[in-house]
């Protein structure tokens, strides 16, 4: 493992997320929101959210030197959201007075998926000069996440993002990207995806989107037969990793991805890493031999959560700890482990981050025991 701690940078989507406290267990989400109707709720849970957040701090607390480069307003909103970052002695936002900033209100009803009201915001005018390339050049991983609910890195076939990537790569610094869920009849799904990811993948050594949101950007049939076999269950749930995922995965590959973890929800995470020259690469930025990743494939059940509260910032929190423990010289085994352990851990909570555990106490849960999902 490095000597040094090491150092990353997080950038992208940032927001603040409301998430209501709902009394009681599941109820159909239709019986909840009526047009007339008051539901009682308890006090709102105020948390940093995006990708910038969520998994940037996470990193920070699993041991990675992290900056953080997103944008915010100069609005309440905005204000809220330094007081929360500086909270973790984290700064670095861009400020824009022109901007709203970005927020979510997270209707987080136990035994019911999420429901997101998202306000972009600063986020759609975020591009690359509100990237310090002299920060990230002395990073060891540049992180970036949820363009597609950044307009200005969806356009014009994603050049903006695909600039970002090319100018990070050519510096030696590793690169990983995440995806996001977007609204089917927001601009952002009209977008040739399979395009943009094509003209960004080649840049990127680690691709870690969901298997949801990257299916409804790259295959729409696929994602549609997977609606309908799902009849109102969490998609994940129903897929098979051999006839639904795997495929997936090859498309991927087809369009250029290097090495995969793709979050499955609450059945856990597969993995597909490149071949020998990808890997070598990789382990070159990193400065030690990964030749034992080269053609890695499969797939890490979750590990089974003591309580569910909200699966906010599970994903991010899920490939904050993959990457964190990949900086820090664990092999691929641990670190997807590492990973789905640190994803169940996130579930117990309603914020991304105060059930996080370092690492090496992480790793002793596993060795004890901690019981996987079946």
């Amino acid at each position: 493992m490095k000597d040094r701690k090491p150092k990353a940078v997080a950038a992208g989507h940032i927001c603040l997320d409301i998430t209501p406290v709902f009394h009681g267990g599941a109820e159909e989400i239709g019986k909840i929101l009526l047009p007339g109707k008051i539901v009682d709720v308890g006090a709102a849970d105020i948390h940093t959210g995006g990708s910038v957040a969520n998994t940037g701090l996470a990193m920070g607390l699993l041991g990675t030197e992290m900056k953080l480069m997103g944008k915010v307003g100069t609005d309440a909103l905005g204000q809220t959201l330094l007081a929360c970052l500086k909270a973790y002695g984290t700064e670095g936002m861009k400020i824009d007075p022109s901007a709203s900033t970005s927020y979510s209100v997270v209707l987080a009803v136990p035994g019911i998926d999420r429901i997101f009201l998202h306000h972009s915001g600063a986020n759609d005018t975020f591009c690359a000069k509100d990237i310090d390339f002299d920060v990230v050049a002395k990073a060891d991983l540049f992180h970036f996440g949820y363009p597609p609910i950044m307009r200005q890195m969806y356009l014009e076939e994603g050049t903006e993002l695909a600039e970002i990537f090319r100018r990070v790569h050519e510096m030696g610094v590793v690169t990983s990207l995440d995806m996001a869920s977007v609204d089917p009849n927001s601009e952002a799904a009209k977008q040739d995806w399979k395009r943009i990811l094509e003209n960004v993948l080649p840049y990127v050594d680690l691709f870690v989107p969901s298997i949801e949101e990257i299916c409804f950007m790259i295959d729409r049939e696929r994602y549609q037969s997977w609606m309908e076999r799902a009849a109102g269950k969490e998609i994940p749930s129903i897929l098979n990793v051999e006839k639904d995922i795997r495929p997936v995965a090859e498309q991927l590959r087809q369009l250029g991805a290097k090495s995969l973890l793709m979050k499955c929800g609450a059945p856990g995470l597969y993995y597909h890493m490149g071949g020998p020259e990808d890997i070598i690469a990789l382990g070159s930025k990193l400065g030690r031999s990964m030749m034992d990743w080269a053609y890695r494939k499969g797939f890490q059940p979750s590990f089974r959560a003591k309580r569910v509260l909200s699966a906010t910032g599970a994903g991010d929190t899920t490939i904050a700890a993959f990457l964190s423990a990949m900086l820090q010289g664990y092999d691929l085994d641990w670190c997807v482990r590492l990973a789905a352990a640190t994803g169940a851990l996130c579930v117990e909570n309603y914020d991304a981050l105060s059930g996080l555990k370092p690492l090496a106490e992480l790793k002793k849960d596993i060795e004890n025991g901690w019981e996987k999902r079946k």
